[in-house]
């Protein structure tokens, strides 16, 4: 891959036609076919854009499919019976075919930025509050974030439109904000999150000018609605490249911005970053072989140093497990002012958390207590992983390990004979440091 980007030429588009790329029909959905012949039909230009198109340029089978048109999103609503437009900031039409879902969004143009009107509001700092302005297919390009997501294909004639050099960059492995980055990541300050997914997905490397703003920029990332945040942290790292992603966050700024809590502990918890990147390691280990992964489990590595850091700030009197719940309540708070983290995924994070001081406790009926929670193959998956990290010693890991796939007087016997010097926690949270009391002054 070139050290140096290549230099930007004239903006004008290019063409390639269907013998010059491999995407075929027979590598775009039926829905989305339906969607483009339909609106074609009805008088409107219609192309797929973005990833897909992207996507098969580099050999690889597009999943998503998302449509450009110049149909207005009323337009398109009054087309299909099955969509519904959504959105206020960005007005889009979700043409929905069971469970595939068609992204259809109306050619946006240009606004006048000095004045703000009810399709097109800017705040003082540059965030776009609402981008509802609709133009041409040219203009549309240059509207989008990236130049590898402005490339169109025209069910017309099956020929590709690259209207801002983006072949030229995927060909060199940039990815290169269209614009001015400092302006456009005021619009939009996701966009810095995007670069780095695409970065980390594609294996890319940013190109200089985009990349330069980001560490300086990305406290801008603060004024997105937590909830937005949420969805992002999900593409971030659950798309297959979630260790990638984590380092390149860190090296540009950005994770401190969705997760303060958990920067701050990987500076006082050597095993900190390493838990998380195993975590996440095994994250893209399941994804790539297409078993489940839950944001529950994801959120629960990234947010558990943060978990042990604040339990060491809890009075030292405090046991064990009030502890736990004074903290864990205390981070959660903390996170949500940063990215929204729904109660389906919340509750049983904290389950996963809890077992870990369960574990430990083997006694009597408590090791088949737990082994028949509803979570404990999470916790169990999370113990390990904790053993891994180094935050705790192995041994406890392969106790449970070998009682699953014991036989019940097996089983009885691991239980009997557990010591009865078993330790009390699995977690660093139960050798907090001590706080030096106040003396108090001597009566006069």
């Amino acid at each position: 891959m070139n050290t140096q980007p290549p230099s930007k030429t004239s903006p004008a588009p290019g063409i390639l036609t269907r013998d010059d790329h491999p995407l075929s029909r027979k590598m775009i959905s039926e829905s989305a076919l339906k969607v483009l012949y339909r609106l074609n039909r009805a008088g409107f230009e219609a192309y797929l854009v973005g990833g897909c198109v992207r996507d098969s340029l580099l050999g690889k089978t597009p999943k998503d499919f998302d449509v450009a048109t110049s149909a207005t999103p009323e337009q398109v609503n009054d087309l299909f019976r099955n969509a519904r437009i959504i959105g206020r900031r960005f007005r889009i039409v979700h043409v929905r075919f069971g469970r595939e879902i068609i992204e259809v969004t109306t050619f946006r143009g240009q606004h006048d930025t000095d004045s703000d009107t009810p399709n097109a509001q800017q705040s003082d700092d540059g965030l776009l509050l609402r981008d509802n302005v609709w133009g041409s297919v040219d203009q549309d390009a240059l509207r989008r974030d990236f130049t590898i997501n402005a490339l169109y294909y025209n069910i017309d004639d099956f020929s590709i439109h690259d209207w801002a050099d983006g072949l030229s960059d995927l060909e060199n492995g940039y990815i290169r904000l269209i614009g001015d980055p400092e302006t456009r990541y005021r619009e939009d300050p996701v966009r810095m999150l995007r670069a780095v997914r695409f970065a980390a997905k594609l294996g890319f490397d940013i190109e200089p000018a985009t990349r330069a703003p980001i560490q300086e920029m990305a406290p801008l990332l603060l004024q997105i609605p937590s909830a937005r945040l949420f969805e992002e942290v999900l593409k971030l790292f659950l798309s297959g490249y979630a260790r990638a992603t984590y380092d390149l966050l860190c090296e540009l700024n950005l994770f401190p911005m969705l997760f303060p809590a958990t920067s701050e502990s990987t500076e006082a918890f050597d095993w900190a970053t390493p838990l998380i990147r195993q975590a996440l390691a095994n994250t893209d280990q399941r994804i790539h072989a297409d078993k489940p992964v839950t944001p529950a489990f994801l959120y629960g590595a990234l947010l558990w140093p943060a978990v042990q850091l604040e339990m060491q700030q809890i009075d030292n009197e405090t046991s064990e497990m009030p502890a736990f719940q004074q903290a864990s309540h205390n981070v959660i708070q903390r996170q949500l002012k940063h990215t929204s983290i729904p109660k389906r995924f919340s509750f049983p994070m904290r389950d996963i958390w809890e077992l870990q001081f369960k574990l430990p406790k083997r006694r009597g009926k408590r090791a088949f207590q737990n082994r028949e929670h509803p979570r404990f193959r999470a916790a169990y998956d999370f113990l390990l992983l904790r053993e891994e990290a180094g935050e705790i010693e192995s041994g406890l890991g392969q106790w449970w390990t070998d009682f699953q796939t014991a036989t019940p007087d097996q089983q009885r016997t691991m239980v009997e004979d557990v010591s009865g010097g078993e330790a009390p926690s699995s977690t660093p949270g139960s050798k907090r440091k001590p706080r030096r009391r106040k003396r108090k002054p001597a009566s006069s």
